[in-house]
Parts: structure tokens; sequence; C-alpha cells
């Protein structure tokens, strides 16, 4: 490895696992409990349906058992919401976030730069979120996307100023908090993310971006993001996630929530990089309507454990929804995730490739789901599972599901497990690359069908993650 490299590889070691002091405007205490909720409530100033809403699933929740019985599931047995600090709000002036980079405090405004946000911003992106903690701290779209009606905002200004927007889609059609235990969990205690919306026959050319980041030790991060894409609409929206190690685990429990008009097409990545002592337990879920497009785009490192199965419901006719998603486990991760596609309608189609990496003992699983109702006729769905492994330690399962209920569908499955064969290493070896950057380069274009689908600068990022957590350098 050259020194211009090894350099390369330090400052972004050093971009995700650097910490900062504490310094919050307002934390709640430890826990769930019916006084924290509607302390949160209280602090963001909500109306009053949306407290009824929390604490309606903050019942659910409470009822609802953990998630034991699933074969193979990641033990979460760790986790205990008692020892969880469900909101800390950051010593900002503006609630909501400011719209001007330089009026960040200095230690958030030093945070987001060392993670890049001002310059994918600059280069790449058609606006950007910035979340630290629990609130959205920066917020930004370009003028001429708000000209056209675009609406890019954090979910709590969403809340006061596109009430009735909220009210309609926030938690009611696509994920409910009746959805799951965690769902439920994110229903009471949500705070932060991004609201898109999209009028109708209106292109979004580049990007949006929303970056998550955990600072402190021990807390839970619970942002929500609901997209909106009206009829004939097109948007890409970009979620990019990161925390530093403590001992104490931390908990992120998000919720997405997308709404594809007719022939409209949204595309969700994202790269997450949490830390080894991060629980990642995410529900995602998008409803398509009559010919609209969805795409997921998912690269998910870090985390001590993942469950995260983003999953659309094609709901009209001609409606489609691929997936590319890849995992990488190491020494001590369980890092399970999938898809699930709901064919409800005729003519409707989907794919899904997934890609898992798995060394040191790390394990991986693709769960999924794929599930053609009775009357989806001229439907078509391929599923794809590819699992690299680099020693006899790891794992790597895959546990697909079908439901296929209308005979006049095509379906077709293919799952592949190996490991990184000798002879490939040798052959690299014989023109030149060492061990390292053979393995380097042969996973790199095993996950080239994702790093394709990214903006170039989110394309090397994800690279250069993954060779870290190759080398074992992160978390």
């Amino acid at each position: 490895m050259s020194s211009q490299d090894h350099l390369k590889e330090t400052d972004t070691e050093a971009r995700f696992e650097f910490k900062k002091e504490e310094n919050s405007a307002f934390k709640s205490e430890k826990g769930l409990t019916e006084e924290t909720v509607r302390v949160i409530s209280e602090d963001k100033d909500e109306p009053e349906w949306m407290l009824e809403r929390r604490l309606r699933a903050l019942k659910q929740f409470q009822a609802m058992p953990m998630p034991t019985d699933w074969p193979e599931a990641p033990d979460l047995s760790e986790i205990d919401i008692d020892e969880i600090v469900p909101y800390i709000r950051p010593d900002i002036d503006v609630r909501g976030g400011v719209d001007d980079w330089t009026d960040l405090p200095e230690d958030i405004k030093d945070t987001f730069d060392k993670l890049g946000i001002p310059e994918a911003e600059k280069n790449a992106l058609s606006g950007v979120g910035a979340q630290y903690e629990s609130e959205i701290v920066y917020q930004n779209m370009q003028e001429r996307w708000e000209e056209k009606g675009v609406v890019f905002c954090d979910m709590d200004k969403a809340v006061q100023e596109h009430e009735e927007l909220v009210k309609e889609y926030f938690m009611t059609k696509a994920v409910p908090p009746s959805d799951n235990k965690f769902a439920a969990l994110h229903g009471a205690i949500w705070s932060g993310g991004s609201f898109v919306y999209v009028p109708e026959d209106t292109t979004v050319e580049m990007p949006i971006q929303a970056y998550f980041r955990m600072n402190s030790e021990g807390m839970g991060q619970f942002e929500h993001t609901l997209i909106i894409a009206e009829e004939g609409s097109e948007v890409h929206y970009i979620e990019g996630c990161s925390a530093p190690k403590y001992s104490a685990f931390n908990l992120h429990s998000g919720g997405v929530e997308v709404f594809v008009g007719e022939d409209a097409h949204v595309q969700y990545s994202t790269v997450q990089n949490w830390s080894k002592n991060t629980y990642n337990l995410n529900t995602k879920r998008a409803i398509a309507e009559k010919g609209g497009r969805m795409e997921w785009i998912s690269g998910s490192m870090g985390s001590k454990a993942t469950m995260l199965y983003p999953s659309t419901i094609l709901k009209g006719r001609g409606a489609s929804d691929n997936h590319i998603t890849i995992a990488f486990a190491g020494e001590g991760q369980d890092i399970d995730t999938g898809a699930k596609v709901y064919h409800n309608a005729p003519e409707t189609k989907s794919t899904i490739e997934s890609k898992s990496i798995s060394k040191d003992g790390g394990r991986t699983n693709y769960r999924g789901l794929v599930h053609i109702a009775d009357g989806a006729e001229n439907s078509s769905t391929a599923v794809e599972c590819d699992a690299l492994m680099f020693d006899n330690e790891s794992t790597s399962d895959t546990m697909p599901y079908m439901e296929i209920n209308e005979s006049k569908v095509d379906v077709a499955h293919e799952a592949t497990v190996g490991k990184i064969g000798d002879e490939d290493i040798f052959y690299l070896q014989s023109r030149g690359l060492d061990d390292d950057d053979a393995k380097q380069m042969i996973v790199s274009g095993f996950i080239e069908p994702i790093t394709e689908e990214l903006p170039i600068e989110y394309a090397v990022e994800l690279n250069r993650l993954v060779e870290l957590e190759m080398e074992g350098s992160l978390g």
C-alpha cells in the first residue's frame, strides 16, 4: 500500500471514529414512559393529534413482545429500553435547523465538516439536511427547486407547516405502529428526519441527502422520513448514517414511508456506517401506484446487529420495484437484511439483488418475502442472492420466502455462496498485486452493482468503507 493510499484510508477512518463532548440544550430521562412521550411532544410544541398518535403507539409498544421467534434472528436480548436516552436536543438557537452552514455551532459544524457534508452539497446535491442527535440542525434546498414547489424540510417543521399532508400520511398507510414492536417504539418517540414533497410532473435532477449522526453514548435515534412523489414526478433521496463507538450500546430505530404516485419514480439510497455497539432496527416501506417505480439501494456496514427489510407494496397496475443491497459483517456482527415485495396488482414487476460479505466470524443473512396476490396476473419477480465469505468461521444464510397465489406469473430465484478463491487471488498476484489488494479488487467487483447506482462521491465513499471494514479498522 502506498503512503498516499494509507493516508486516504486513515482520513476516511478519522471521519467516522471521532467523538465530540456532549453539549445539549435539552435531554430527556432514560427509559420510555408516558411522561417521557409527553415531554418530547411538549418540547416540540406539537399539535394535540400528534401527541395522541404518540401515546397510542406507546401502548402498542408496551403490549407487543420482542421479535424472538424468528428463525436465526439476531440476538436483541442486550437491548434495554430503560437504559436508552430517547431524546437529545442539541444546543442550537434555531428550531428546525439553520439554512446557512456558517450559523451552526462550531462543534456541530466541525462534525459535519469531517463527514464531508458541505463538499457533497456543493458538488452533487440539490439539497441537504443534517441531523445531530435527535434534531435536524441544518436544512437547505436550492432555490430553483423551491420555486417549482418542491418541499424539503425537517419533519418537525413539516408537522407545523404542512400539517394536513403529514396528518394524512404519517404512520397511517405505509408503516402503522402496529406493524412491529420497533415501529411502535418509533411512533412513540420519533424525532427529526426529513419531509420531501415533489409536485406533479416535476423532476429533481440532482439527489437530495439527509445525514444522521449519533454523537452521545447510550442514546437512541428515531428519525422519520416521509417522501411524497406526486404523479409523473422523480426524485433521488440519499441517506447517510454514522456514530462513534462507545462501551454502552446505542439504538437506531428509524422509520421511512415513501408514496410513489402514478408514473412517478423514487430512488432511496442508504449508506450506513454505524459503530459496532449500535443496534440498527429500521422499518422502511413504500406504496407504488399505477406505473410507479420504486428503487431501494442499500449499503449496510457497521452495527452490532442490523434487522432491515425495505419493502414495497405494488398497489397499481404496472408498478415496479427494484432492490440492490450489500451487507458487510465482521467479527461480532450479525447483519440480517433483505427485502419484501407485495404484488397486489397485475403486470407488476420486482427484482431483488442481494450481496453480502462476511469475515472474521461475522454473520450475514438474506431474509426476504415476495408475495404475489390472486389476480396479479402477468406479474414477474427475480431474486438473486450472492454471498462471499473470507474464512471458515464466517457464515452466510439465505432465507427467501415466496407466496405465489396467482398462476400466470414469472418467478425466478438464484442463490450462490462461496469463499474468495485461492486461484483468483493467485491470478491477481501474478499480475503484481499483493494479497490485500487482490482481495479488495475482488470485493470491489462483487459490490459494483450497488456502487454504479450511486453518485460518484458516494460510490468512492462506499468502496473506502468496505476496504476499512476488511482491514478491521472501523468501529
